[in-house]
């Protein structure tokens, strides 16, 4: 069991020998919170995107006209564009959990494109903070994309959705329980995924550094 800003995470693993091969992740209630939300986006004009919580709240930019999918983009590009876009819609919108007044504010942008194998479901690059892109499919995200697919009724409790990253690592999710939040149908999904301890690292930063949160070079 994890405790959560999002609430109580309870976890599970499978095991090999001695080695942890997979994690699954019992989540908390995830849903959509709005559809078709507009948005002016720098370079690509007015898009709509749907707004989903699943730990986060996030807006979910799936190809549409003026979008026509992550794949087309650069990453510089769709970090630049989620804060711009992000700063917009907390302005615009009003986005608080119906449980917990505590959780409010879009903080996650979801932008969404053509997967990169053939057994994958859907495909992702969520902008999280000032500067990163998740180089997973991301769990809270991966849970906000099943709760509006629910919602839409592109996906049922028993079905495998399997969601890929902006670099083609995968979780897979599944629908737990349905239930509902502040009278709107709802989720509680499971994702599982791996990863690998690369090693342990102690980072200082000086508050009079100028890169004190890194750069890019291309």
């Amino acid at each position: 069991r994890l405790e959560t800003p999002a609430g109580l995470v309870l976890v599970e693993y499978q095991q090999e020998g001695k080695k942890v091969k997979s994690v699954k992740l019992i989540n908390i209630k995830s849903y959509l919170a709005a559809e078709s939300l507009e948005v002016e986006c720098p370079d690509l004009g007015t898009i709509k995107v749907d707004v989903a919580y699943g730990g986060n709240f996030y807006a979910i930019v799936d190809p549409q006209e003026n979008f026509k999918g992550l794949e087309h983009y650069t990453a510089d590009q769709l970090i630049s564009w989620s804060r711009a876009c992000r700063k917009q819609m907390n302005e615009k919108y009003t986005f608080v959990h119906p449980e917990d007044e505590n959780i409010n504010g879009l903080s996650h942008f979801l932008w969404a494109g053509a997967t990169l194998s053939e057994d994958a479901t859907a495909r992702n690059a969520v902008f999280y903070g000032d500067k990163a892109i998740d180089r997973s499919p991301c769990g809270t995200g991966t849970s906000a994309r099943m709760a509006q697919w629910y919602a839409k009724g592109k996906l049922k409790k028993g079905d495998r959705f399997i969601h890929e990253s902006i670099i083609g690592s995968k979780f897979i999710g599944t629908i737990e329980e349905e239930t509902t939040i502040g009278g709107k149908p709802a989720i509680v999904p499971g994702i599982e995924g791996w990863a690998m301890v690369t090693g342990y690292n102690t980072i200082f930063i000086d508050d009079d550094d100028p890169y004190a949160h890194g750069f890019q070079v291309i």
